[in-house]
């Protein structure tokens, strides 16, 4: 044969057979005697045929393949997310397809619409932070694909959702900051069109009211997801007459950034200034002085996310969470940048 992939056509060729009559021999039907079925599979073995199982499954009504969208693969955050769906799939003889959007719309619409062609039986994205229209979103609804967001959510479109307890665990390390003594605190935050970054926005003037404190607006930056960003707003902030003495992130990349800033212009960290970040990403704690962070148990988010689609879609089982949404816990991971009083 030529270097193409050889079919069952081709098989059916060389023993002069229907394609149909191979098909039926290769998956054991009752119809083909043992005789046959042996005949058939020497031959195709001598091909060196293989079994089209997306093709297979579709004549079944399903491609048993999940399709991911995420920003980026190579955050923790994400990584670890698809580790868990992965995980899940696999229990479950699912094929997995992923794509990365690298936080712009137009390659988001692009991979949900390779994934609609590709005829996945589900979609789980989590969105870009240019994403402000949710077309796309709907259009994998009317082609009958299940829709599963995560992290990133549109809350007005109807399906499940699957994220973390994002305004507390932003309350919660704020309050934090404020228990060692941080008064002037920062926050630097995402695109507020996305509920993730609202709500973490909501926790940090949650936690600021509470403690007696006026909310800093000149200290507040949003749409601030780069590194290179933050840089230049912690740069900005740092040398004004009265700097904040920490910030909050919503970003470990964030916090990194500001570090650098930091040292670059002799301010100690944590004594003169406190940093926290989100994500609990990988170089959080293998750097000097490590970086207090919150742990969105992302791989348990992830087979959070997958779950729901083999325990709840396809079983048809009502789930136990209220309104399709899921809630996944955080947990604060405070380390040297954020702990004046252990240092002082």
């Amino acid at each position: 044969m030529s270097g193409k992939r050889v079919t069952i056509y081709d098989v059916a060729r060389e023993l002069g057979v229907s394609a149909s009559y191979v098909s039926r021999a290769l998956n054991g039907h009752p119809a083909t005697s043992q005789k046959v079925r042996e005949r058939v599979r020497k031959k195709a073995t001598e091909l060196n045929y293989k079994l089209n199982s997306h093709a297979a499954n579709l004549r079944q009504g399903s491609s048993r393949t999940i399709g991911v969208v995420v920003p980026h693969i190579n955050q923790s955050f994400f990584s670890e997310a698809i580790a868990g769906i992965e995980e899940v799939c696999f229990e479950n003889n699912h094929s997995l397809v992923i794509c990365q959007s690298h936080e712009s719309f137009a390659m988001e619409c692009k991979a949900v619409d390779t994934l609609i062609h590709q005829n996945v039986d589900c979609i789980l994205i989590s969105l870009s932070a240019e994403t402000r229209s949710y077309t796309h979103l709907e259009n994998i609804l009317a082609h009958h694909i299940e829709l599963i967001q995560f992290d990133r959510c549109v809350d007005h479109l109807d399906g499940y959702k699957v994220f973390n307890d994002d305004k507390e665990a932003s309350y919660s390390a704020a309050k934090k900051l404020f228990e060692e003594g941080y008064q002037r605190v920062a926050f630097l935050g995402g695109p507020q069109h996305l509920t993730v970054f609202k709500r973490r926005k909501e926790g940090y003037l949650m936690a600021l009211r509470e403690s007696g404190f006026s909310i800093p607006y000149d200290f507040i930056a949003d749409d601030v997801l780069h590194k290179e960003q933050a840089v230049k707003i912690a740069a900005g902030l740092l040398s004004s007459p009265q700097p904040p003495d920490a910030f909050l992130t919503v970003s470990d990349h964030q916090s990194l950034g500001i570090l650098e800033v930091a040292q670059s212009m002799g301010i100690q960290v944590p004594e003169q200034l406190g940093i926290f970040g989100f994500a609990n990403e990988a170089f959080t704690h293998i750097i000097k002085p490590s970086l207090s962070s919150i742990d969105q148990k992302s791989k348990a988010l992830g087979k959070a996310t997958a779950g729901i689609y083999f325990e709840n879609i396809l079983k048809g089982q009502e789930p136990a969470f209220t309104k399709r949404e899921m809630i996944i816990k955080t947990e604060l991971i405070c380390r040297q940048s954020s702990q004046r009083t252990t240092a002082s």
